[in-house]
């Protein structure tokens, strides 16, 4: 076997950062331009498996796995603070240890305010986006955000046990996957990818720790006017991929010079 060959081959690693450990997928060449792949919920970076070994014949890609997110360590919420800031931090830091001094974003989701945040921060690190399923503006939210939305105007407990039977379940994670598809498209979706993201939320901790960060995602609303002002001043190259159906967010929710709009499944 060549160099190159293993060079296109992922390599399955961990990390410690600020304590916690934190695995990620890692492909082609340390030498190569670097894709930054950050995943979305419930998912992991499982979901860029076959992503990984197509584009590592050409760049150097990496996928971490959040915080209480795939194999990373779940550290108890004493420990770790369950925020969209506090993840971007975890991130921005991985990029430091493995000297990632520029890179292109592929976000997804959850990870899109995430990889926003590492946009915010340090402009000049980021040499493109790549927007899967996120927002970055009020109109971008469909109707199903309200029970989340319910949850931000009253974080009892009542309404956090709420969230928890509504989401939190094999049923509800399945539906994160399949919900608004048609059947031809469900078909598609392997159900190793569900099974495995209900069972890396089945680990302890991990529920709660989600809850908080579910809580949290009203700072990224607070953000939109940040991400625009990002958008208009830097004018990053972009693309931007809805979904095939109305599950969580619309094209209108950007506000950036995207080069075209192509329709996949969010969950790959």
């Amino acid at each position: 076997m060549s160099g190159d060959d293993v060079e296109l081959m992922v390599r399955h690693r961990t990390t410690e950062i600020e304590g916690v450990k934190i695995f990620y997928r890692e492909g082609g060449s340390p030498s190569a331009p670097v894709v930054l792949l950050l995943h979305g919920f419930p998912s992991s970076s499982f979901q860029f498996r076959y992503m990984l070994p197509v584009l590592a014949d050409t760049y150097h890609v990496l996928a971490p796995d959040f915080p209480a997110f795939g194999f990373s360590e779940c550290p108890v919420r004493s420990r770790y603070s369950y925020k969209f800031d506090h993840y971007a931090d975890t991130i921005e830091a991985f990029t430091n240890k493995l000297g990632l001094a520029q890179y292109a974003l592929y976000v997804h989701d959850y990870g899109a305010q995430v990889g926003f945040r590492l946009a915010l921060r340090s402009p000049e690190r980021v040499a493109a986006l790549v927007i899967q399923n996120s927002e970055a503006s009020e109109d971008g939210r469909t109707q199903s955000w309200s029970a989340i939305e319910d949850y931000w105007r009253d974080p009892s407990l009542l309404k956090r046990e709420a969230l928890r039977q509504r989401l939190f379940t094999e049923k509800g994670i399945r539906s994160e996957f399949v919900e608004h598809l048609p059947p031809e498209i469900v078909e598609l979706i392997d159900p190793s990818t569900i099974a495995l993201s209900w069972t890396h939320i089945r680990r302890p901790g991990v529920v709660e720790a989600l809850l908080d960060l579910h809580l949290d995602y009203q700072s990224n609303v607070v953000l939109y006017p940040r991400f625009q002002s990002y958008f208009r001043a830097h004018r990053p190259p972009a693309d931007h991929l809805g979904t095939r159906g109305p599950v969580l967010h619309t094209s209108s929710g950007y506000r950036v010079q995207a080069r075209s709009a192509r329709r996949r499944d969010p969950h790959h």
